[in-house]
């Protein structure tokens, strides 16, 4: 099967120093849903004990490790590394998009920059990331969603989402972006919501809360009117929501 012309190329780029190996074959995974990785590199002091676990990770993925001596004890020289890369890689034309692995906020202008340059930027880190780097992607995902910890694989029954409470804020993201696309009977395609909650907030992710999908994740904020309408395409459906309390509101205004 050929690539098609119109999908996303994706450089990937890996802080090795923020991010466990364990975590790699289900990351390129979850890369895989927004494009293809033509170009896979990942940044680390390859000669220390403690980088022998990658070994087999990055055979396994073809991902190109890159040589980066720490030069001076405390400074993460692969940072620079991995900058001077991505503009590289920017300049070459060769891709649409880029995923930086990072959970360090050392990248949020490198981020910054590649959305200027109209780049798709995903980034992939720990819940513990910076906000600032967040906000300079255009998508956010948190690696412990992507996988369980090493240490939680232990527990039993790890095949069950645990489902987490929705804090308002996020109830009032969503609410408020419903109202932005919606049309003026008040509906909206869920598409057009889940690309403006990402707009306003790149680290949104259903899963955060349990839910794999964001149509469950409606739903189970119970504020919302549902309804599927076909397509030209049998078996496929569009999903729109709207505001329970719309037609009261316009009743009201009336």
């Amino acid at each position: 099967m050929t690539v098609r012309e119109e999908e996303t190329k994706l450089a990937v780029l890996i802080d090795s120093d923020n991010v466990s190996y364990t975590y790699v074959k289900p990351m390129m995974e979850e890369i895989a849903r927004y494009g293809t990785p033509t170009i896979k590199r990942i940044y680390g002091d390859w000669t220390t004990p403690e980088s022998a676990g990658w070994k087999n990770v990055l055979l396994e993925n073809a991902i190109i490790p890159i040589q980066q001596y720490r030069y001076t004890s405390g400074k993460n020289s692969t940072d620079s590394t991995l900058i001077i890369d991505a503009m590289d890689i920017l300049y070459s034309g060769s891709v649409s998009g880029f995923c930086i692995v990072s959970s360090d906020s050392d990248f949020t202008r490198l981020a910054t920059r590649l959305r200027e340059a109209g780049m798709l930027v995903l980034g992939i880190g720990e819940e513990k990331t910076p906000a600032p780097f967040i906000a300079a992607c255009d998508r956010f995902i948190y690696l412990e969603i992507i996988a369980p910890k090493p240490e939680e694989k232990k527990k039993p029954e790890p095949h069950k989402t645990r489902k987490t409470k929705v804090p308002k804020e996020i109830r009032q993201l969503v609410l408020n972006s419903v109202n932005d696309v919606a049309d003026e009977d008040g509906w909206a395609f869920l598409g057009d919501v889940g690309n403006m909650i990402l707009r306003k907030q790149p680290s949104f992710d259903s899963r955060n809360y349990g839910y794999s999908k964001l149509t469950n994740f409606i739903k189970s904020l119970g504020i919302f009117e549902i309804d599927k309408r076909d397509t030209s395409n049998r078996g496929i459906k569009h999903i729109y929501i709207r505001d329970r309390d719309f037609v009261q509101r316009e009743s009201k205004e009336e």
